[in-house]
């Protein structure tokens, strides 16, 4: 059966199934067979029959025949649907799909391998299985499926087993991990503190050096300011001295003045002075009445 592909495992399955379909085959011919011995024993009491009688008798042992091969055909093809089923749901557990080629079931190579693997190796494993004290396999519908399934469960548990180790050392590294990101931000915390202080100092430093520098501008501008209005108060003052300085000038020179003209009007030039202009105006006035005279009437 190697030529099939098949492992041990899978031969033994199949050696299973065709000895349970190999002993249906023979409880099925032995009921032909009966069928047979009957009509021979119930029918066949006569020497002579007529052809009529013997078409009876074969009519009736047709029907019987027929019954029973369909029947075993019928059995067949159901026996196939459930032994069909049986691996299609082992497969959709494992969500497997298992296909199939029709066309190859009426090869007749492969039937020809089929039917000399039955009467060699078949053969031969029957005489090795009852030379051995081994325990003979269990049907496909038992132990087969148990212990593929149980199989499978082992090769679970051990994956589970495994991804469950891959858990906990992860699961271990990310506590690590946590740990570290924990101390990390820990640091940087009171690094940030720290600088925060640091820079909160300077600042405080900055300012106080602002201030100082402020009032410092600030009593430098009120003292300039004060300067500015003692020397605006003395420039006004000196002004309104310097104003009344003036005003008492300018009255000492008109006094003087006055003074002057008087002394002046007391003098000889100046009675002298007064009555040449009186005797010029007195002229002038004559002068005026003299050209009144030649000029015409209007």
């Amino acid at each position: 059966m190697a030529e099939f592909g098949f492992n041990e495992h899978h031969q033994n399955e199949v050696i299973n199934y065709m000895r349970f379909a190999r002993s249906k085959r023979v409880l099925r011919l032995k009921t032909i067979d009966s069928c047979f011995e009957e009509l021979k024993d119930s029918r066949l009491v006569e020497e002579t029959f007529t052809v009529d009688e013997v078409r009876e008798m074969l009519d009736g042992l047709q029907v019987v025949v027929r019954g029973e091969v369909e029947m075993e055909l019928i059995n067949t093809a159901h026996t196939n649907v459930l032994l069909l089923r049986q691996l299609f749901s082992q497969a959709e557990k494992f969500y497997l799909r298992l296909q199939s080629d029709i066309s190859e079931l009426e090869n007749r190579e492969l039937l020809e391998q089929v039917a000399e693997f039955e009467k060699t190796d078949f053969k031969s494993t029957d005489k090795i299985n009852q030379e051995s004290s081994k325990p003979k396999l269990a049907p496909l519908n038992e132990g087969g499926v148990s212990e593929l399934l149980n199989k499978e469960i082992a090769r679970l548990q051990e994956e589970n087993d495994k991804l469950k180790g891959r858990l906990r050392t992860i699961e271990s590294q990310a506590m690590s991990a946590l740990d570290e990101k924990t101390k990390a931000e820990r640091a940087l915390k009171d690094l940030k503190k720290v600088q925060g202080e640091q820079q909160l100092a300077a600042q405080s430093q900055e300012i106080s050096s602002l201030e100082d520098t402020v009032a410092a501008l600030k009593e430098d501008y009120e003292r300039s300011l004060s300067a500015n209005a003692a020397s605006q108060k003395d420039l006004q003052e000196n002004l309104i001295s310097a104003k009344h300085e003036l005003l008492r000038v300018q009255e000492q020179l008109a006094l003087a003045e006055k003074e002057l003209e008087k002394k002046f009007q007391q003098t000889a030039a100046y009675r002298n002075m007064k009555e040449i202009l009186t005797k010029k105006n007195e002229q002038i006035k004559e002068i005026r009445k003299r050209l009144q005279r030649y000029e015409p009437n209007e």
